[in-house]
């Protein structure tokens, strides 16, 4: 029997699969992927590539996707929820299959642990992390702590350390009291040991743009999203 084939469109020229893929559902599924070619997580790199997105999901479809997501976070909540939304909607009436964004992957997942007042830590500059306290709040959340690391580097951030990631999280839990969970945002770092860690020391849930994608886009292919062992998230029916 074939293996479910999922569709990401992501940022990076290379249009490689992101390691959590592989890493949480194994031989379970298959990701092929198609680079957008961003120049730079901003603004104006967004804009250069951004109308790019659909022709993307219709390629993936040729080549065989029975559901697509835009695995860019800050790519789908920088012109915000109603852009959001339209986005997705035109992915799957170009396509005629189930579609979805990294955005509303975050978005589901803090919906699905209980999380409405939210520590969050991001790779980001100030700009981009200004669209996503306000894409937050028009979702229903209240962001408490927000803090970035400064990266506007489309291939720095997948060499943030581990460590990094989790002080990090620490910083923006300790800076303002009440977050009832952490969102890691930026599909480009990788996050699972960093998610792992966070959840153990705080004893609270933790969302990452990348592992929520996953679950995600496989929940909008009608699959079974869980992987034991990789946070509370893959944990939940």
């Amino acid at each position: 029997m074939a293996l479910p084939h999922l569709g990401l469109i992501v940022p990076p020229a290379a249009g490689a699969v992101p390691v959590d893929g592989p890493l949480l559902y194994g031989e379970r599924i298959r990701f092929s992927a198609l680079g957008l070619g961003l120049g730079e997580i901003s603004t104006r790199g967004y804009t250069e590539v951004i109308d790019s997105v659909v022709e993307k999901a219709v390629a993936l479809k040729a080549q065989g996707a029975c559901a697509v997501s835009l695995m860019g976070t800050s790519l789908s909540f920088f012109r915000g929820a109603a852009f959001n939304r339209q986005l997705e909607a035109e992915m799957a009436r170009a396509t005629g299959l189930p579609c979805t964004t990294m955005s509303n992957a975050i978005v589901g997942a803090l919906r699905q642990l209980g999380v409405r007042r939210v520590a969050v830590a991001t790779a980001y500059i100030d700009e981009v992390n200004a669209h996503l306290r306000r894409y937050l709040e028009q979702s229903g959340f209240e962001p408490l702590a927000l803090q970035g690391l400064a990266i506007s580097d489309v291939q720095a951030v997948g060499r943030v350390p581990t460590q990094v990631l989790v002080d990090l999280c620490l910083r923006v839990f300790d800076a303002q009291p009440g977050a009832e969970g952490i969102l890691i945002s930026c599909g480009g770092l990788v996050t699972l040991d960093a998610v792992r860690e966070v959840e153990a020391r705080l004893q609270l849930p933790v969302v990452s743009s990348s592992p929520a994608g996953f679950w995600d886009l496989v929940r909008t292919a009608g699959l079974d999203a869980r992987s034991p062992g990789q946070g509370r998230l893959f944990a939940e029916a």
